[in-house]
């Protein structure tokens, strides 16, 4: 039976590093794994476009604590899986828009069943996401805190009509028809907090 074949790039300066992590995802049974090394921050874009790697792991501060959903869109690569690669402590902030982490201090068994946890998981959130406008993401947002129609529109200047408008939308382009739904949405691809929900409560 042929294996699945895997790109994984792996930006990282140091080749210490860069090649253990190389080592390590080679013995991820299952997969023809390519890995794909880049060694300096000018290169990254340029390779991520050319190889269309399907992970890329990296470590956070390699690439200056940049918005991940922007480096995937500038190039153009929307359904590449991003993994921080931590030597130490990063705020959660900086780690929510990454879809997993491994530490330099996991073990091998630890960082594969990581990446194959990653790999297993249904691929629907991110896309979802990236269908909604960002006006369209504020009136999520709004009905998940429970606000009206009106008291949404009001926030956001926006006419009564217009928000009913924008929720029909909504539940057609993700196929959710309840605040329920919504609410699990909104969670799921980090649009409010779990704790933001239950203050309301």
């Amino acid at each position: 039976m042929s294996r699945k074949s895997l790109k994984i790039a792996i930006a990282e300066p140091s080749v210490i590093i860069r090649s253990g992590v190389t080592t390590v995802i080679k013995r991820m049974s299952g997969f023809n794994i390519q890995p794909i090394e880049i060694t300096g921050l000018e290169t990254l874009n340029d390779c991520i476009r050319l190889h269309k790697p399907d992970i890329l792991i990296i470590n956070p501060a390699f690439m200056g604590y940049t918005d991940i959903r922007k480096f995937k869109s500038e190039c153009g690569a929307p359904h590449i899986k991003c993994i921080a690669l931590l030597y130490s402590m990063v705020e959660s902030t900086i780690l929510n828009h990454y879809d997993g982490s491994i530490s330099i201090y996991d073990d091998s068994e630890s960082v594969i069943n990581k990446i194959s946890a990653l790999l297993s998981r249904p691929d629907t959130g991110e896309e979802q996401a990236q269908t909604l406008s960002d006006r369209e993401k504020d009136i999520v947002i709004g009905v998940v805190k429970g606000l009206t129609n009106k008291e949404i529109a009001d926030s956001l200047f926006l006419s009564t009509h217009t928000v009913i408008t924008h929720r029909r939308n909504i539940a057609k382009k993700l196929q959710i028809h309840s605040a329920a739904g919504l609410t699990i949405y909104a969670i799921v691809n980090k649009l409010v907090e779990l704790d933001e929900i239950k203050n309301l409560s």
